[in-house]
């Protein structure tokens, strides 16, 4: 248990890739260690944070993109909630995740948070991999995640997740060997720095991603997990450095869900009732 325990440990950088089993997709990189993604078929669709370093190619990312999606659009989820569920399905590329067996590990206290930011959002159970997924155009048995578990915990492991079950503090050392931790999002926030082999380049935005790097070390731990999906790509980017809900944030995920709709359309036509039977069938 010891030993396990030692390779969450930051800074750890031997390990190999492991695929992670249950529903998510085998790596590609199996069997070799953690590294960057360059541009084409295999590039990342989602969490484009972890592309430095990570095992993760397009086959892991696009189930996440469309699961977000799908809770963009039928799940009826708020903005919290879409931001912290991209942050949980992207655990699988984190690196220190990717390098460990079984589903990832997620702590008991980001579990918490994204069951109550959707605990009233709209799921159903995936029938191929018998999972709890987000709602989607299809779905005839659709409930609010609160109908589906009754805190934090159920919810990750109902979605194809692992748990920390350790009772302690959160934020201590319990939390450095899952994700969703101070450990995890302090690993995050490191990926945004630039490579040390790579020269800056001096851009319009580099006052803005200089500005974000020092809001980002004046920033209480606890409060990361607001910017860190920020840079996961769907929701916000950089431009996520605000806890507040403006009028600019909430177009910008009226823009995505009208998009998404569109793509929706043109991939799967479907009569417009088959929808109202979905709801009227909702738990």
């Amino acid at each position: 248990m010891l030993d396990s325990f030692v390779l969450y440990l930051p800074g750890e950088s031997g390990g190999l890739c492991v695929s992670q089993g249950g529903r998510f997709p085998p790596f590609s990189s199996e069997g070799k260690p953690p590294k960057r993604v360059g541009k084409g078929h295999k590039d990342l669709t989602l969490c484009r944070v972890f592309r430095k370093k990570t095992c993760c190619d397009a086959a892991q990312t696009h189930p996440a993109l469309l699961s977000i999606r799908r809770l963009a659009l039928t799940g009826e989820a708020s903005e919290e909630c879409l931001h912290l569920w991209e942050l949980l399905e992207c655990s699988i590329c984190d690196p220190r995740v990717g390098v460990q067996p079984g589903p990832p590990l997620i702590c008991t206290s980001f579990c918490d948070r994204v069951f109550q930011a959707c605990s009233n959002a709209y799921f159903s159970m995936d029938a191929k991999t018998q999972v709890l997924a987000p709602c989607g155009a299809n779905d005839f048995v659709c409930g609010r995640a609160s109908e589906w578990a009754s805190n934090g915990t159920e919810l990750c492991l109902a979605a194809g997740f692992r748990v920390e079950q350790s009772v302690g503090m959160h934020g201590g050392i319990e939390e450095e060997s899952c994700y969703g931790g101070k450990a995890s999002l302090d690993s995050i926030a490191d990926s945004w720095g630039p490579s040390r082999s790579e020269k800056p380049h001096k851009t319009g935005n580099s006052g803005l991603l200089e500005d974000f790097q020092q809001w980002l070390q004046d920033m209480p731990s606890n409060e990361r997990v607001s910017w860190a999906v920020g840079g996961l790509v769907l929701t916000a980017g950089l431009l996520f450095i605000s806890k507040r809900k403006s009028h600019n944030q909430r177009q910008k995920l009226a823009a995505i869900q009208r998009a998404a709709r569109r793509l929706e359309v043109k991939m799967n036509p479907t009569p417009t009732s088959s929808q109202g039977n979905r709801k009227g069938n909702r738990r």
